[in-house]
């Protein structure tokens, strides 16, 4: 059981990460080049399609499976991955606490703005935007992958 929980967190964490860093290396690199109403009404409607089922049992489900993961190491006996299925915890919480607290405060300030045909200035709900969610969005990218990497460990060492 605790390998079939090591294997479905890894997995979970691994789509996980794989969405911020998608975002890290494609999607914002490629909303940069779109002119400021382009990039509202995308990040709008990405911000309605990214609550979906896949991505939230994904997301969620991660830090789940997680601290299942860590609670089934406990025993003596089984605590050779701990420390790292500890790290993976600790990474993971961050990407938790700062999509939570961070990245989706700034998507519904987006969101509040308005349909992006009635934003009086677009460049300037651009600018308060664009760059602190880009730059949350590689801590999210950095954390979670490292979240990744230590669960690999982990797998080694269980």
């Amino acid at each position: 059981m605790r390998n079939v929980v090591l294997a479905v967190t890894t997995l979970l964490v691994g789509l996980s990460a794989g969405v911020f860093f998608a975002y890290s290396t494609s999607v914002m690199l490629a909303l940069r080049k779109v002119e400021d109403r382009t990039f509202i009404d995308v990040m709008q409607k990405i911000n309605t399609a990214i609550l979906n089922g896949w991505f939230l049992t994904a997301y969620v489900g991660a830090l789940l499976a997680a601290v299942v993961a860590v609670l089934l190491h406990l025993p003596a006996g089984h605590r050779a991955p701990l420390p790292w299925l500890l790290a993976t915890l600790v990474l993971y919480g961050i990407v938790f606490i700062v999509t939570a607290a961070l990245n989706v405060p700034m998507n519904n300030t987006l969101d509040a703005a308005g349909p992006v045909a009635a934003i009086a200035d677009p460049a300037a709900v651009r600018q308060a935007f664009e760059g602190p969610w880009v730059g949350w969005n590689t801590v999210r990218t950095l954390a979670s992958a490292g979240s990744l990497l230590t669960l690999a460990i982990a797998l080694i060492r269980a």
